[in-house]
């Protein structure tokens, strides 16, 4: 791990990416897009000591990015705003994912902070460099689902990232804050955006498949033109065939492959 973070530094030091420091009390005028997500979520058998943690840990995360303007040619980087999350910092032990199962680990919970800046930055038309799945496994059953299965991120100190570039004339600026339920975010701009854009999940279902259970389906990403409302593009951006790793409802409804 520690030869994995040496070499992400050593490769930043080398490609000499342009990344979003310049933060602001300020929000820029235009609101792009808005999302919160509940901190507190019951996820299979996880210990809730967990999740009151990682409410903490997401206090602390957002307190560096808030405010940050991403301009022309910037990338922004989780990492290269957050930094390393200790004890020292005030990080507590939080939900983790190792080797494709639970687990737990100081700064744990920080892929919800990454997930909700995804869902936003998949609402404009920033560019996404780096963005990290969970391997295909369909870990806890549905609790509350807003968004699509399949739109999360991976986030690992440092080298694994979730990294956005503006390649826009726009400016981008990320808000974030918690409150006593949710994480909150939005996402700003300096000037209106032509579209607006819709995500949504189709030809979802259960699978079994030589006595495993997956889970199937596809998120698309429609481009709609602001003015007309007509939608002028609609992209694949996801294909999902997950591992299920719990045991599925009753009322479950599982296609038997033949």
């Amino acid at each position: 791990m520690e030869k994995e973070i040496l070499k992400r530094h050593l490769r930043d030091l080398f490609q000499k990416t342009s990344f979003a420091k310049e933060r602001t009390e300020n929000s820029l005028p235009v609101l792009v897009y808005q999302h919160k997500s509940l901190i507190r979520r019951r996820l299979g058998n996880v210990n809730m000591v967990l999740q009151e943690n990682k409410a903490t840990n997401l206090a602390l995360a957002v307190s560096h990015i808030d405010g940050l303007l991403i301009r022309r040619g910037e990338t922004f980087s989780v990492w290269k705003q957050i930094g390393r999350t200790t004890e020292r910092k005030g990080y507590k032990e939080g939900l983790t994912i190792a080797k494709g199962q639970p687990s737990q680990g100081i700064g744990g919970g920080l892929c919800q902070l990454s997930n909700l800046i995804h869902w936003m930055v998949l609402h404009s038309d920033l560019t996404i460099t780096e963005h990290h799945h969970h391997d295909g496994l369909d870990l806890f059953p549905d609790f509350g689902r807003q968004i699509p299965f399949g739109t999360g991120t991976s986030i690992s100190y440092n080298y694994i990232d979730y990294r956005v570039k503006n390649d826009t004339t726009n400016t981008y600026q990320l808000r974030l804050w918690v409150d006593d339920e949710y994480l909150c975010g939005e996402l700003r701009a300096e000037e209106s955006l032509p579209h607006t854009f819709h995500i949504h999940a189709e030809n979802e279902f259960f699978s079994r498949e030589g006595g495993v259970v997956y889970r199937n389906g596809q998120v698309y990403r429609d481009t709609i033109d602001r003015k007309t409302g007509h939608t002028i593009d609609s992209q694949l951006i996801r294909t999902n065939h997950a591992k299920v790793m719990y045991d599925c409802p009753p009322s479950t409804i599982i296609r038997e492959s033949e």
